[in-house]
């Protein structure tokens, strides 16, 4: 027998062990309130969202749709706004990005975090005052960089000595004075999957604490009149659920405003705590309380600053997930239902892997539901799947739907308005989907979907 090949098992990558299966709902209509849009509910057994019915829906706008519940987003745009009075927060584009949200956030108060100059121009379109707006980014580009300076926006987090020096030229030749922070990794552990977990010395982002480098970047910082340093960064992954990571995260920090201080006699007025907060996808996920979380981060800056000897600077978070995250779902209408006896039920749908790839990415969990209808037919061990060409499209490894699916019915998964929309892709030649926010009974496309036009557009 070969030494690289050998017989398939009859489960796919072993994803559910016999003795393990899943356990069924005790309602398979049940639409859970801390997992689905703030506005859901059922109405003569359909799932409605902003008052509209998703059947409605898929027949407007077509399937696959992302769908976004417009009053939960602003809602916790104002939850936060609220909870963080007196500290800066600005929501992180990465999460889901477009014109309208941008006009959402002006609306109520909220600054925004960008990462390219692709990002950044979505923002300056609609008119958000540059110098609400922070540049991030690990190898931003001279011209990145350029119309950053030139729109003004209000920081630039740097993140390398070779960006440091190309910053500190533009900034000369362009005659403008920056207000840049350092992005520090603090080595802090954030219980998190490795390919979310930002902190750590081994990765790409940032300065490290430990080696020195961040002192060495605020050295370099100081001595070039042309940039204002004000203060630090820190982003310790993404989907915490608790704040113990930022206390940590915290008091390293001020060691090195400490140090700062120290060596420089300078004392910074700001430090960013990042985001990466999480939220509910299944049963039994936690997702922080607004007000807790800010009442906490709060607490343990004042005390890790008084701790030290400094004054409290101002506090900056970077919310993305937790503000567009429940608010949104994905549409989709199933196609092929196949039963694999003993197993599971193979449920597929018409989208997959390139409108959310975050399943096959880093293993992430939803919760989805047969929408267009309730049931009452016994639950039916299912695997929700993409029509693409990888076994590895999958979007719901494992859960329950009613014995009694049969194409053409509409299922919806919960809590995909975060990096389901920003990490679509094309595979396979699929177009992206739209997005249409929801509001009063009222549905409107916000993002248009594409054509098999727009895939062959630029090709010669």
């Amino acid at each position: 027998m070969s030494r690289f090949a050998h017989p398939a098992g009859d489960r796919h990558a072993e994803m559910l062990p016999h003795e393990r299966p899943p356990l069924a709902p005790a309602d398979l209509n049940r639409i859970n309130p801390s997992i689905w849009p703030r506005t859901s509910s059922r109405a003569e057994g359909a799932l409605t969202v902003g008052g509209v019915d998703v059947r409605d829906l898929a027949r407007d706008h077509g399937t696959p749709l992302y769908v976004i519940d417009e009053d939960d987003v602003r809602s916790r745009m104002r939850d936060y706004a609220t909870a963080f009075a007196g500290s800066e927060v600005h929501y992180a584009g990465k999460a889901f990005l477009c014109k309208e949200i941008v006009r959402w956030l002006q609306d109520e108060g909220l600054g925004l975090d960008v990462a390219s100059s692709g990002e950044l121009a979505v923002a300056l379109s609609v008119g958000l005052p540059a110098g609400r707006i922070t540049m991030h980014g690990n190898n931003k580009s001279k011209a990145e960089l350029a119309k950053a300076l030139e729109a003004g926006v209000g920081h630039i987090v740097v993140d390398s000595y070779d960006e440091i020096a190309r910053l500190g030229y533009l900034a000369e030749q362009m005659g403008k004075r920056p207000k840049v922070m350092v992005r520090v990794t603090t080595g802090v552990e954030a219980h998190t999957h490795e390919f979310i977990a930002t902190a750590h010395d081994d990765q790409k982002f940032g300065l490290s604490l430990n080696s020195g480098a961040a002192a060495e970047a605020v050295r370099r910082i100081l001595a070039m009149p042309q940039l204002q340093l004000v203060g630090l960064h820190s982003h310790i992954g993404s989907q915490i659920v608790d704040t113990a990571g930022f206390e940590v995260a915290a008091r390293r920090l001020a060691t090195l405003l400490v140090q700062i201080k120290d060596e420089h006699g300078v004392v910074l007025p700001e430090l960013d705590l990042g985001g990466g907060y999480g939220i509910a996808y299944v049963d039994g996920d936690e997702a922080p309380d607004i007000k807790e979380l800010a009442d906490g981060l709060r607490e343990i800056v004042a005390k890790v600053c008084v701790d030290a000897g400094l004054p409290v600077p101002r506090l900056t978070v970077e919310p993305g997930r937790t503000i567009v995250g429940p608010g949104g779902i994905t549409l989709y209408e199933v196609g092929t239902i196949k039963d694999v006896e003993g197993l599971r039920t193979y449920v597929s749908i018409d989208g997959g892997m390139s409108d959310n790839v975050r399943t096959a990415l880093y293993g992430a969990e939803y919760t989805a539901a047969l929408a267009s209808r309730a049931s009452e037919a016994e639950p039916m061990l299912s695997r929700l799947v993409g029509k693409h060409c990888e076994s590895g499209d999958i979007i719901v490894r494992d859960f329950h739907l009613p014995a009694d699916l049969a194409p053409g019915d509409l299922i919806a998964v919960a809590a995909t308005g975060a990096y389901c929309r920003s990490l679509a892709n094309n595979y396979n030649y699929l177009p992206r989907p739209a997005v249409v926010a929801v509001s009063g009974g009222v549905s409107r496309v916000i993002v248009q979907g594409e054509t098999e036009d727009d895939l062959l557009r630029g090709q010669l």
